[in-house]
Formats: structure tokens, sequence, C-alpha cells
């Protein structure tokens, strides 16, 4: 996870451009590429019969926009990624701009050409004597570049009305420099109060600390942010749990570093106003100590002793003798399995998005993606109480490392890769995506009669990849079943953000209560929740839809059948009542109503209406949305996380709900999704689905040294509802039926079985991670040092 010696190493360097990681609405999708074994099934040369047009540029058409930027630099003023210093103008990022839908499915649907292709160019503009620093977005096209390719402002997008944000850290290098400044001034306080110096002192010294800011509020450009010093967590890249109780207050009017300065020190539950009242204070008589908080074996992962008997005999795993039953097209990178087709889209800022879900040769999803990841946090320290994170401006793309065979997925995967454009460079990040089937641990169906017992196996694919944001690793699944329902799972792992609890005054103690537990010697959880956003772009039975609630209600009724002393009887039936306009809505209290996007045009054999439900699916519990009302950190940054789900009619001009770069406009965001939701009427209209997945995270003991997966786990289905005149899955099942008859049990298979032993190598069973190709993650520590541009 984070790597203080690397991060240090860039800090002294100054090496610190991994490019713009938190790009505005990207929709970069780079080469893939695919190593499949050999199978009995899916060896013949399958292609897909359309293109893929939400793939990023060609090699080509990359180079060919490169070359016409740099060749009007007379209109942009660019200069070369290599040279550029932090007051020059510079491309940040290229990619393709991703199709609008109407466009898109006039091709997919046979009636055009493909949409013309255009490429997303974001350029850091540096500050002048005018003008602030900012990010600017352009679209360039049509490509390949030719007489009639130009740039225009991007800006359709987004509801602001911009196509540009301010950057209030345009001079990394001057920031890091200033931080080193802070951090040494105070070095003999924090060797006193807290054992140790900065790291870049003494870059193998356990103790060492990292200054880490974390901004409190920003707005018109200014920043309040506080510093919090923390142990570098050298032992087990702990450094999330190992907050210390100091904390500086930072007052940044501007970009201008010469104007930054401290304003506060906050320290055992006392604000001084000033480094030298802090100081003075330290040198007076009687001053009190807390104890700091310390690295240790507590904070270790691995545990290489002796465990329990059964730990040393290897565990069951799955295996797959006959190969996969899937086929992908790798030029187009379009996956078909068991009646499912889907092409697979890759952005740097969300990673994975599928396009043109279709199941028997019907589109039922255009489009399903994650849009944006949120954290807020609470608690009674100066950090905690203001800390969030909108995990998008990290990159989550960019972050999706190599996956671990045998463990992050079976032996069996096939494994994809991503590349990505930062500047003026293509970079990858190999084996980061996994495919696979898998089957359950339990049947899909079965049933007992008199004579005959009937089951069958439930199989289900995994699209599944990781993303490493800072403490925490998000596993982001997309599954597909035989019956046509799909399911969005995202389960959470790592380092939580822990609290120190020894600066607590002992008033403040209590306090400390309210949002979380005591887990060690000097740190308590901190309360927070995870809200994390996507877009189902449903088509059901074509693009006219209606968003019906069926209640499921308590009743009295009188039936002319009921015994004549009895007036009523208490029942329950269904109360259908479509949602007519944009709204957001919640998960129904005991499950009491259903969400069904349907079709009022088209019917299955039997007169209903078809249609396909969207609810919580197999996570643990409901998915919440945001605790917090009218968050005064977040302030306008991420308006979809107020409900569980939000139901919209779909625009070209409203491809996502979040930007990036609103973490650093947060009063003044990119895009404000309160504005999606604007009273139009959505019966029988081309709808938008935002479903919220994620949890309220009540941190406590079991939480270290990791969170498991397990427990936070978090889900939404779409099943069909009514859409098939009958299970589909019987189609396509594997199965048996016993016979009980006359004594004798005669089986009658359906589906492919195994009639015959299988040879296996120990790499099937488990993998050679010898050839893991992975070198060290640049993974950020989630403060603006590495994450808010500059160079």
């Amino acid at each position: 996870m984070y790597s203080p010696n690397k991060y240090f190493a860039a800090l002294s360097s100054l090496a610190v451009f991994i490019g713009l990681i938190f790009i505005l609405t990207p929709s970069t999708f780079l080469f893939l590429s695919v190593e499949q074994a050999p199978s009995l099934f899916g060896t013949h040369d399958f292609q897909s019969s359309k293109q893929n047009i939400w793939a990023d540029l060609s090699d080509r058409e990359f180079n060919d926009v490169l070359n016409f930027l740099y060749s009007r630099s007379d209109s942009l003023n660019l200069t070369k990624g290599a040279v550029a210093t932090p007051w020059d103008n510079r491309i940040l990022l290229v990619e393709a701009l991703s199709p609008n839908k109407s466009d898109s499915l006039q091709y997919l649907d046979g009636a055009s050409k493909p949409p013309a292709r255009w490429a997303r160019v974001t350029v850091s503009r540096a500050a002048t004597t005018e003008e602030e620093a900012t990010l600017v977005d352009y679209m360039v096209g049509p490509l390949p570049a030719d007489d009639t390719t130009q740039i225009l402002s991007l800006d359709f997008c987004y509801n602001s009305g911009r196509n540009y944000a301010r950057n209030p850290m345009p001079n990394i290098e001057g920031y890091l420099q200033w931080i080193n400044k802070t951090a040494d001034e105070v070095s003999d306080i924090t060797l006193d109060l807290l054992g140790g110096e900065p790291i870049r002192f003494n870059h193998s010294d356990a103790n060492s600390l990292m200054p880490i800011p974390r901004i409190s509020a920003i707005e018109d450009g200014k920043m309040i942010v506080w510093l919090q010093f923390y142990r570098a967590g050298l032992k087990s890249d702990a450094l999330s749990i190992l907050p210390q109780g100091l904390y500086a207050k930072l007052d940044a009017p501007n970009s201008d570093i010469s104007k930054w300065k401290i304003m506060q020190w906050y320290y055992n539950g006392i604000l001084y106003n000033s480094t030298a009242m802090f100081r003075a204070a330290w040198h007076s008589p009687g001053f009190e100590k807390v104890l700091p908080n310390v690295d240790g074996e507590w904070t270790d992962i691995e545990d290489y002793r002796h465990g329990p008997p059964g730990r040393e005999q290897p565990p069951p795993v799955m295996v797959q003798p006959a190969g996969p039953r899937y086929d992908i097209d790798r030029n187009q990178r379009f996956v078909s399995w068991m009646g499912f087709e889907f092409y697979i889209a890759f952005s740097q800022s969300t990673g994975i998005s599928l396009f043109d879900i279709k199941f028997k040769n019907e589109r039922i999803i255009y489009e399903l993606g994650m849009q944006e990841a949120l954290a807020h946090y609470a608690g009674a320290d100066p950090t905690q109480g203001a800390q969030y994170f909108l995990d998008t401006f990290f990159s989550m793309g960019v972050r999706m490392f190599e996956l671990v065979p045998g463990y992050d997925c079976p032996a069996y995967a096939t494994y994809l890769s991503t590349s990505y454009h930062a500047g003026d460079t293509t970079l990858t990040n190999a084996n980061n995506i996994c495919l696979f089937e898998y089957t359950a641990d339990h049947a899909l169906q079965r049933h007992t009669t008199v004579h005959s017992v009937s089951i069958s196996r439930s199989q289900y694919l995994v699209l599944r990849s990781v993303s490493t944001v800072g403490n925490y690793d998000y596993t982001i699944d997309y599954l597909f079943y035989l019956d046509g329902s799909i399911e969005v799972k995202v389960r959470a792992s790592g380092f939580i953000f822990g609290a120190f609890y020894g600066s607590l005054a002992a008033s403040n103690k209590t306090k400390s209560s309210e949002y979380g537990y005591r887990i060690h010697d000097a740190v308590s959880s901190s309360m927070h929740d995870h809200v994390i956003n996507f877009k189902a772009d449903l088509d059901i039975a074509g693009t006219t839809n209606t968003l019906v609630r069926v209640g499921i209600e308590p009743t009295a009724v009188s039936y002319e059948w009921e015994h004549e002393d009895r007036e009523s009887r208490n029942t329950m039936h269904l109360v259908n009542t479509p949602i007519r306009e944009e709204t957001g809505l919640d998960w129904p209290q005991n499950s009491g109503a259903m969400y069904i996007v349907l079709n009022n045009d088209s019917a299955n054999a039997w007169g209903e209406k078809r249609g396909y439900r969207i609810t919580p699916g197999t996570g643990m519990g409901t998915p919440p949305h945001l605790t917090i009302l009218n968050s005064t950190s977040l302030g306008k940054a991420a308006e979809w996380a107020g409900k569980d789900l939000w139901v919209v009619k779909h625009k070209d001009t409203e491809p996502r709900s979040a930007s990036p770069v609103n973490y650093i406009e947060p009063q003044s965001p990119l895009i404000d999704f309160a504005k999606f939701v604007d009273g139009e009427a959505i019966v029988q209209e081309d709808l938008v689905i935002y479903f919220n997945l994620g949890a309220h995270h009540i941190a406590h003991s079991g939480d270290i040294p990791n969170t498991l997966m397990h427990t936070s786990a978090s889900s939404v289905m779409f099943t069909p509802h009514n859409f098939h005149d009958r299970d589909p899955s019987r189609e396509s099942v594997q199965g048996v039926k016993l016979e009980l008859r006359d004594g004798a049990h005669k089986p009658r298979y359906f589906g492919g079985r195994y009639k015959e032993g299988v040879t296996l190598n120990v790499t099937d069973l488990e993998p050679d991670l010898d050839r893991y190709q992975a070198v060290r993650h640049d993974v950020t520590d989630l403060s603006f040092n590495k994450s808010l541009i500059g160079y």
C-alpha cells in the first residue's frame, strides 16, 4: 500500500509529476492484452460485429493530436512536458472523447456509420498577472487530423458553463519546499513530543514523521488546510493508523506560496494562535505531554507464525480444466457469455465501464459504470472533523494495479491490461482486470418431488478490478447471472484512517466516543460514510421506459366468498405508482416496495409489461446514502450522495454525475448534480438511474490491522421482471435430475459434465507468483502533493 520511502524520494528529488490523475470526466479506454488458456470452447476466431466506439485513441490518433496541438502552439502556447515548468502551459492528458449516446445508437442499430472520433485534451494553464492557474478542457477533432480538425472548448458536458477549474496548487515544487521548511522549524518540538523528526532526515527511522495536509475548506481559490503529523509507517505501510496528536492550520489565500502562513497549532486539546505561542508553551514549566502513537507488531497484516490446526494444509481452490466458456474479441474488447454481450471501456478517473450490454440479443443497459467514490468522515479533531475524499480526484483507473492470480481472482482467470496517456507519455498497468466464470457454493435451482430430485448448478461471470486509493483497496465487480440478472458489487479492504486518541483533553474524550472506538494505545476509529455512485443507463425493450414503484402494502378487503360474520380480511396487495418526474429515492423500509424500470409498450406472452427490477444485492445490508446533511466541507460537489438512487431523463449534455475536480471546486463544482433533477417528466422517456453503493463504516478493533471484505461488501442487482416468458436460465444451466423409482437412482444430466479425470499442473492450483510483473506502486497518500496537478 502506501510507500513512504518512495514518497520522500519524490519529495527530495521533486520528481513528482505523475500525470493529471483526476482528469475532468475522462473516457479513456486503451489497449487490453488478453492471455487466454487453451480451451475446448472459444478457440475459434471470435469477432464482434461492431466497432468498440468507446475505445481510446489509437497510437496514430494520439500522435496526430500531439503533433496538431504542438503545431498550433501559438494559440495554446504549449511547452512539451519534458522541459515544462510550473510557469508553462502544458498538456496533461489526451484521450478519446466518448461519443454521445444519440450518435452511438444510430451506429449500433445499423442506421449510420461509426460516430466521428474526437479527443479530449486537458491543458494546465499557468498563472499570469491577469489570470489564475487553471486546468482547461478542449475537444480536438475530427480525427485523424486533417484540414477539418479544430480545437473547441469542451463545455457541453459541464453544467457549470465552464470548461476549466482553478488550480490552487500549480507550483508543486514550491509547495514541497514550503512543507519541508514548516516541518524543519518545529523538528525540535516533534522530536520531544512525538519522538521523531521529518522522514527526509532519516529514511530508515521507524519513528520518522510525515506532515500530511487535509483540506478543511476551499472556496474561490482560497484554501484552509490542516497539516497533521503521522508516523511514517515504515514497518507495515500503516501510516493512516499512525496519526500523531499535532496539527497545524495553514492559510492559503491563493496559489502564491509566498503568502501562505501557519495560523494555529493544536495539541492535547489546546489551540495556539501562532508558532511562537506554541513554542513558548512547550518551553513553559508544567507543559503536559501525551504519549505518541507508535508503530509496532499491531500494524502487521501478515502473521508468519504457526497457526491453528489446518492452516498449513492448502485450502480448496476452483479449477477450470475444460477452459473458459466465454469469448473475447481482443481488438474490440468485446465479451460474450451465455447470452450476454458487452464492451469494456476504461477511464483514468473511474476505471471500468461497460457499454451496450445485451442479453439474448436485446439491449438491457447502454452504459454501466462508476461515477465517483465519496468518503466523508466525522471526528473531534481538526483533521477528522472536516475530512472527506472524492476518490476519482486521485484517479481510480490509474490506480488499478496488477492483480494477484489465485488470490484476487482464480488462477484460471483471463487477465487484461490497461494503458493510459499522461501528457506526452503512454503508461501501462499489466494484468489489472480479470474475467472469469465461477460456480457458486449453492444451487441455482433445486426441487424434490415424490419420485425425483432436480438441481442446477449456479454459474456466473465476473469482471473484476481493484483500485488502491491511499489507505483503501476497492474491489469492483460486475457479475452476470444465467437468468439475465446483472449485479454491481464493491468490497473494501485496507487500513482505516484513525484518529489520535491521546490528544483529546479529558472533557473531549467523552466526545470522541460519539465518533468511534478506542482501538489501540493512542488511536481511535473515526466513523465515516462510503458512498460510491454508479450510472446505469437502462434501455428495457427500447429507450422509452418508465420507473414504477410497486408497493407491497397491507390492506383490508371484503370478498364475496368470505364468511358472513366477517366483514373483511386483513391481507396485503400491490400498489403500482409510476414515478412521473425526475427525483431521488430511498430504499423502502422493510423492503416494502419494488422499483421496476419497464416499457409500457412492450409485453411478454402473458400480457405483462416487460421490465427489470432494481434491488439491493448480495452485499452486507441495504446500500446507504450520506448521513451528513448539507456538509460544510463537501458543499455542492456530491449532491448525488443524499439519496440511495436517482432517476433522471437521459441527455447527451449530462454524461456523468460528477467531475473529479469537484474536489477542488466544491462550492462551485464543474458538474452540479442537483441541476440534473429539474422536474422534467420521465414517463416513457429514455431514463438513467444513478445508484449508490457503500457503507456507514463504524470501524472497531476488528478493523485492525485491515478492514475485511466480507464485512464491507455492498451491491445492487438488476433482475428481469416479467421481461421473459419464463426463466431463461433453463436454456444454459447445467444440472441433473435423479429418478427415484423402483429403488434405482437414474441420473439424467442436462448441460456439459466431466466424464473422465483431468490432469492439473501445480500452477492450476497455486500460480507462479515469481512471474508477477508489477514494480513498486505509486500509491497516493491522498494529499494534494501528489494529486493537485502541478509539476
